[in-house]
């Protein structure tokens, strides 16, 4: 499968020197974009290797993780059950807590099931009591953890950077469990560095998540986490990156979304203009999808 690898045209960047490109994972597939591809390959396999007939798993409501597993259950043949962060956004009247928005609907479409729990019960999403109270009535499920980041999310992960044809020095995601940059980790040479963009305020625990996943410390010089640019926190933005993202936009014709890969591409930006990447250095941006997470005015 050939990914397009796309150079980024920008006078400031033409002027540092650094060459900077956006691996579009994006195109992967028209549901189950970006890096959620590679997150759920082997799971998939593994859940049809155990003869399960539902994925059964966690997210936000803007998951990108949710629409994901939701479009593969439709076209792989999986019932699936989301469990979705905050009760208020089960109620479709805007006065009584919030409309679902196009994430929600989409996995709704794609026929999952949700199951809204509150802040509180979701912070306890891996406690055993919950998920027996959930799944007392199933009997043949497979279970996805949060942001589909587990050991063979990990190894699909790992595969990514196989599709960048080109020499290159730095390679740049944005994280929200840390599955990604784990995989796309294990995969670089000792002359390659990875840099992960926070989304979620006070992200700095995510270097142990990752370092878990990996099962051993994170060098400096391997990888590092970025948590200057979450712009409030998950799911958050201001008119700063809305506006970043729109001038992206028109001078590079790739669409990016707030949530994700907008907040990255802002922070590669800043990194840039702070000479923070030395001169003539080759930056590999990736693209993770999730554009049904795009706001309407962008």
């Amino acid at each position: 499968m050939e990914i397009p690898l796309q150079k980024i045209s920008n006078p400031a960047i033409e002027k540092s020197g650094i060459n900077l490109f956006i691996l579009r994972l994006d195109k992967i597939h028209p549901t189950i974009s970006g890096n959620k591809w590679y997150k759920l390959k082997y799971n998939l396999e593994e859940a049809k290797r155990q003869k399960k007939d539902t994925l059964l798993t966690f997210g936000g409501a803007y998951s990108n993780h949710i629409t994901a597993t939701a479009a593969a259950g439709k076209e792989f043949g999986f019932k699936t059950i989301g469990i979705i962060r905050g009760d208020e956004l089960a109620s479709p009247n805007p006065s009584e807590g919030g409309e679902k928005n196009q994430t929600l609907k989409f996995a709704e479409d794609c026929g999952m099931k949700l199951i809204f729990v509150s802040r509180e019960e979701y912070k306890n999403k891996n406690s055993s009591e919950l998920i027996h109270s959930i799944t007392s009535s199933l009997t043949n499920f497979y279970l996805l953890p949060e942001g589909g980041t587990n050991s063979l999310a990990v190894k699909g992960c790992s595969e990514i950077i196989s599709h960048v044809n080109i020499p290159f020095d730095f390679v740049c995601c944005p994280i929200g469990t840390g599955g990604t940059i784990a995989g796309v980790i294990s995969s670089l040479r000792k002359d390659q560095k990875a840099i992960g963009f926070s989304v979620l305020k006070d992200g700095g625990f995510l270097k142990n998540e990752i370092e878990k996943l990996l099962t051993s410390p994170l060098p400096p010089s391997k990888g590092e986490i970025n948590t200057s640019y979450h712009f409030g926190g998950y799911a958050k933005h201001t008119p700063e990156l809305l506006k970043f993202i729109s001038d992206f936009e028109k001078e590079n014709n790739i669409p990016l979304e707030q949530v994700y890969t907008g907040k990255m591409m802002f922070g590669i930006y800043d990194l840039i203009k702070k000479n923070y990447f030395p001169k003539n250095s080759t930056v590999i941006a990736i693209h993770t999808g999730g554009l049904q997470g795009k706001l309407p005015q962008l």
